[in-house]
């Protein structure tokens, strides 16, 4: 893999993917180097003059009203100086060593790796006075994958993420636990296998490294390459069970998205009818599918060897039924199976291109913001050395971050909720369409199916929603108050990751749901095909009046003569190309359909490998010869 030239100007999202998940290497760019030298010399200058210089010759945050001595008052043995240190090295070290108090089980590694990459990538701006030898150090670390063991909460966004990138830096002074190549080592000990020493702070160095907005930045970066992902798999996820449902594509037409131009929506609708294309279950009408019935020995001629274990019923509208509806019934046959005579399907199938697309909004207006972000500088105070400035602001406030985040917190829970909506009509009997209740023939009785299924996406989407509340609204004061207001935005990130994780099971769920309900519906659309090969068999699972009149009689037995012809014709009726592609790669990862009631874990874990794997969107896209919109 080539390795990502570095320059702080020109990282992009999956620059940092790659570094993060997939071990590219990184370099320093010469000029940015040489920005870095001109800042850290133009800091050294201003300390030899004995400017007062705000965390380089002050304490920090509300201490930064005490200025550093010139001379050491009192023996280094008394100060917890470390021998020959000077003042300025010994506050940028205690700087790390005390704000090194994040607790809690470790971050990931891609993460750390994400944090590390980014702020390289920040330092080489040339506006924080580190020295050129500690980013060297940094990026051999990343490229040795020399990692600090980061524990996750103690971040509360501003002035950015000190506590957890404090434990960063306190790996470059060999302190503090970490892991070489995956392996648990002490600092000095990584340091040392990479041929490196511990190093020494320079002025401002412990405070440029400390102070930023990375782990908000590094988790929003990664959850957005993983959002981006669930993005299209809801789409597909969607499309399985609209084929399930035989629903209607009216929703799709271009115009109606075209009149609502959001972006997100319209790219939905078109991912959607591009899926669907080809599909033989998309508009099929409303006569056609039959509903189930229970099986009993004499429902088929092969009796209890039958290879169906389900039975079908259409219904005949009798004459007086069809008044004033005569035009309607001029164009469709009057039985009545499962799917319900009206023109439009339930929100969540009819709405998908207008909830996904409210999601994918939110997506990628959080791009946006980290996109800039990931080339921004976000330390305090910031070094302008062709001005001869350095400036105290508030880059580090995560604000930006925090709300974007918060959003996509917002925006997951409906993903998940309208998936887990599907879920539960495929499974319900009173809103499948002529399903079998919850995808299961269950002719002796014994069976649940996939019941309990429905209950685990609702005990999901319940998790995602709870954790959903934007953390960013609530800021408690900090540094005795002189940090008054925070973002919170660590918070919104940490909880970012839980969530993600939920949101892939409820799609997993969705896929294993809709994989069974579209081949249940093949095979019972195969099985009507069968019973019109012969219209006595057929007239069996017709419900009528037991009383006609002769005329009714012969407009009875018209009419099903023509329901036989139309049901032949869906002998082998097929899936989209792409959904057909989707339900082989489910087939072939060993979940089986469900004819019977068996242990369903194995099912669960392979759909959700699907998923998180991305093969499902692969799946879909190498048969579509195009990729999907995120």
């Amino acid at each position: 893999m080539t390795a990502i030239m570095l320059d702080g100007h020109h990282l992009d999202r999956s620059q940092v993917v790659a570094v993060a998940r997939h071990g590219a290497a990184v370099e320093l760019a010469a000029d940015a180097l040489a920005r870095v030298e001109a800042a850290a010399a133009f800091l050294d200058e201003l300390l030899a003059q004995g400017e007062p210089l705000y965390g380089i010759t002050t304490g920090f945050g509300s201490n930064a009203e005490r200025l550093l001595s010139q001379n050491r008052q009192r023996p280094e043995s008394l100060s917890g100086a470390l021998p020959d240190e000077t003042l300025v090295a010994e506050l940028q070290r205690k700087l790390i060593e005390s704000h090194a108090v994040c607790v809690g089980e470790p971050l990931p590694d891609d993460v750390v790796r994400a944090m590390m990459v980014i702020r390289i990538n920040t330092l080489l701006q040339g506006h924080s006075g580190v020295r050129q030898a500690t980013l060297g150090q940094l990026c051999q670390c990343l490229n040795q994958d020399l990692l600090p063991v980061i524990p996750a909460q103690g971040s509360v966004g501003a002035s950015g993420d000190l506590a957890p990138l404090s434990h960063l830096a306190l790996m470059l002074l060999g302190r503090g636990p970490a892991r070489l190549r995956g392996e648990p080592v002490t600092s000095a000990e990584g340091l040392a296998a990479i041929g490196l020493a511990p190093l020494v702070l320079s002025s401002k160095e412990g405070l440029a490294l400390n102070n930023g907005t990375t782990l908000m930045l590094a988790v929003g970066v990664l959850a957005l390459a993983d959002i981006e992902r669930q993005l299209k798999s809801a789409d597909i996820t969607a499309a399985l069970a609209m084929e399930a449902f035989c629903a209607r594509s009216a929703a799709l037409d271009e115009r109606v998205h075209q009149a609502r131009p959001h972006p997100g929506q319209v790219a939905s609708a078109d991912n959607l009818r591009r899926l669907l294309a080809g599909s033989g279950f998309i508009d099929q009408p409303y006569h056609r599918p039959p509903r189930f019935h229970p099986w009993t020995a004499d429902s088929w001629p092969e009796g209890a060897g039958s290879r169906h274990n389900f039975d079908l019923r259409w219904r005949w509208l009798p004459l007086p039924e069809r008044v004033g509806r005569e035009a309607f019934y001029q164009r469709q046959l009057p039985f009545r199976g499962g799917k319900r005579a009206q023109p439009q399907d339930s929100y969540s199938l009819r709405c998908v291109p207008q909830v996904h697309g409210a999601v994918k909004d939110a997506a990628a207006h959080a791009a946006r913001v980290f996109a800039i972000e990931l080339n921004a500088v976000t330390d305090n105070p910031l070094v302008f050395p062709d001005e001869g400035s350095v400036v105290s602001a508030g880059n580090f406030h995560g604000m930006p971050l925090a709300l974007a985040l918060a959003q996509l917190k917002s925006a997951l829970p409906v993903l998940a909720s309208i998936a887990e909506r599907r879920i539960a009509k495929l499974t319900d009997p009173a809103n499948s369409d002529g399903l079998p209740p919850f995808l299961i023939a269950n002719p002796e009785g014994t069976d649940s199916g996939l019941m309990i299924v429905q209950y685990t996406a609702a005990a999901l989407v319940n998790a995602l929603a709870t954790r959903s509340h934007a953390a960013a609204v609530y800021s408690i004061p900090t540094s005795a108050n002189t940090e008054d207001h925070v973002s919170m935005g660590a918070t919104d990130a940490l909880d970012l990751l839980a969530m993600l994780r939920d949101v892939d099971q409820v799609l997993a769920l969705e896929l294993l749901v809709a994989s069974q309900a579209l081949e249940l519906r093949q095979r019972m659309l195969a099985a009507a095909a069968e019973l019109a090969a012969d219209n006595s068999r057929l007239a069996a699972k017709i419900e009528r009046p037991q009383r006609l009149s002769p005329q009714a009689e012969d407009c009875f037995a018209e009419e099903l003569a023509v329901l036989a012809e139309d049901l032949r014709s869906q002998k082998a009726v097929h899936a989209a190309p792409a959904m057909a592609a989707v339900l082989a790669a489910v087939r072939a990862a060993g979940i089986d359909f469900l004819d019977y009631d068996r242990v369903l874990i194995p099912d669960l874990e392979a759909a959700v490998g699907l998923i998180r794997a991305g093969t499902v969107v692969a799946e879909a896209e190498a048969c579509l010869q195009a990729p999907l919109a995120a």
